[in-house]
């Protein structure tokens, strides 16, 4: 029997180094196999991860842009607020009212002879919705009587300055309050933009600084505590802190300079365009959109073409040759220094000069203006001025796009709506410390929900990773981003583009930033 079992065994001994030959190859396939698909599995986990990193990062950063144009809009609203001083003009105009009741033969006298007139009605409307204080104007005989007597002191006096009439007076406040209000508009649309390009841009860095960092492998048994969150302030963007203040200070130009430049082209279009408007006449809200709409023009260029080649980096960055002044007067720099910028602050301001110049700047710019102006002329006008509500908002999301009868006979009687012209303009006297406001600025609310915004956002954000140079050596890189910036190249008609910039873009940023840390490290 078991010599048998023997020779059987003999005899298929190649059978069974054949089966276990197969058996064994198996095994090792399988594991082989297993081993692929679990690190597929890690890898797909770890991007997965990486992904939702990335644009956690991403939505925080853009709540900080929300709270870093708060904070430093109000210098700008007080600058522009200094130079165009609205309500010294209407104080002039309460001064002449005052004046001509005190040359009356007495206020009994005149509340039964004289009736109102228009320009008392202006008046009163001002006084109503403006700054001004109320005991700037007075109507007993006593006051009017001090006042006719100040004024006579001042003719008699050494130093006479030369009396602007009411016409004047009234056409100084309608220039400068439409003036002052646009202007503002288009610092904030502006001041939304760089901040965030600038902050965007700064993110960036800070993500592909701590995706070098978790890469490198550590070396020996050291336990690094580092916090490489958003919390820790000192690595928020980064580890060259001062590079980082030093390109963020460089919003004091939009501040300082860029919106003095701005108010001025401003100006000059409401001046041409207001010019000839009587503010006693009435003007319908369809009327006051046509020339708002023209003053537009008259900034942002006529047609398509004008507004596509527009440079609005002169109002946004200095000039090279001012740049060692922005960088003084914002206080990085002592007063005696001309430091030029580092090679790290170069490559930020020039990859910022070249988003500012690109089509999608422009693109998102005007979308964000036409939201601004809406909200002005559209809610704000329509119901302060032209006592008109607002539409009722829309609760079937598919008849969203078909637009109602009712609703568009509202929209004609709103068009046709009519208002004094006085009172339009102190609505805009009084929106714009609104439009200026540091807190609960509904203006930015409204640009923001541009829905661009975030899209030109996250293209800034995951953009030209391949370029951006961390804190640790991976290889020699270009110094300059004139060529570099991959920006649509025609101008989006839609979000869409953007979008669709958004999503290539967007999604492989992750990828990029593993292809530059393997390229280092193989470097």
């Amino acid at each position: 029997m078991i010599s048998a079992t023997r020779k059987w065994f003999r005899r298929n001994r190649t059978n069974f180094a054949i089966g276990a030959g197969v058996l064994g190859a198996g095994y090792l396939a399988g594991q082989y196999v297993l081993g692929k698909l679990n690190e597929a599995r890690q890898r797909m986990s770890d991007e997965r991860i990486a992904k939702e990193n990335l644009r956690r990062r991403f939505e925080q950063n853009q709540e900080d842009c929300t709270f870093t144009v708060l904070a430093i809009l109000p210098t700008a609203t007080e600058n522009i607020l200094e130079a165009i001083p609205v309500e010294q003009v209407l104080d002039e105009l309460q001064k002449h009212k005052a004046e001509r009741l005190a040359r009356s033969v007495g206020a009994s006298e005149l509340a039964s002879s004289v009736a109102p007139s228009v320009t008392d009605d202006d008046n009163k409307s001002f006084q109503s919705e403006s700054f001004a204080h109320a005991s700037q104007v007075t109507v007993d005989s006593g006051s009017g009587t001090g006042s006719a007597e100040g004024a006579e002191a001042t003719a008699s006096g050494t130093e006479k300055r030369p009396k602007k009439s009411k016409a004047q007076l009234w056409n100084e406040m309608k220039i400068s309050s439409i003036s002052r209000a646009f202007t503002l508009l288009y610092t904030l649309s502006l001041l939304t933009l760089l901040t965030r390009i600038q902050l965007n841009l700064l993110g960036r860095r800070n993500y592909l600084a701590s995706v070098v960092s978790l890469a490198t492998p550590s070396q020996g048994t050291k336990i690094n505590l580092e916090n490489h969150d958003d919390d820790n302030f000192e690595h928020a963007y980064g580890t060259d802190f001062e590079t980082n203040r030093r390109y963020l200070s460089f919003s004091w130009w939009l501040l300082h300079r860029g919106c003095m430049d701005l108010m001025r082209k401003v100006q000059d279009a409401v001046k041409e365009v207001f010019g000839a408007v009587n503010p006693r006449e009435e003007m319908t809200l369809g009327k006051l959109s046509e020339l708002t709409l023209e003053v537009r023009k008259k900034v942002e260029g006529a047609t398509e073409e004008e507004r596509r080649t527009k440079k609005w980096l002169p109002y946004l960055l200095p000039s090279l040759a001012d740049e060692s002044y922005v960088l003084r007067e914002s206080g990085m720099d002592p007063a005696s220094s001309t430091t030029p910028p580092t090679p790290s602050l170069r490559r930020l301001v020039d990859e910022t000069s070249d988003l500012i110049d690109s089509p999608a700047f422009t693109h998102v710019l005007t979308l964000l203006l036409d939201a601004a102006f809406s909200h002005l002329i559209d809610i704000r006008l329509a119901q302060q001025a032209y006592k008109i509500q607002p539409p009722l908002p829309t609760t079937s999301p598919s008849n969203a796009a078909v637009p109602r009868i009712q609703d568009v006979t509202d929209a004609v009687e709103s068009s046709e709506a009519k208002a004094k012209v006085a009172n339009a303009l102190a609505v805009f006297c009084k929106q714009a410390h609104a439009i200026g406001s540091g807190a609960e600025n509904e203006y930015l609310a409204a640009v923001e929900s541009v829905p661009s915004l975030e899209a030109f956002s996250a293209v800034v954000y995951s953009s030209n990773f391949e370029f951006e140079l961390p804190e640790v050596d991976v290889g020699a890189g270009p110094t300059g981003a004139a060529s570099q910036v991959r920006m649509p190249e025609s101008r989006p008609d839609t979000a869409g583009g953007l979008a669709a910039e958004v999503e290539s873009g967007f999604e492989s940023a992750w990828g990029k930033a593993e292809e530059r840390v393997r390229g280092g490290a193989e470097a």
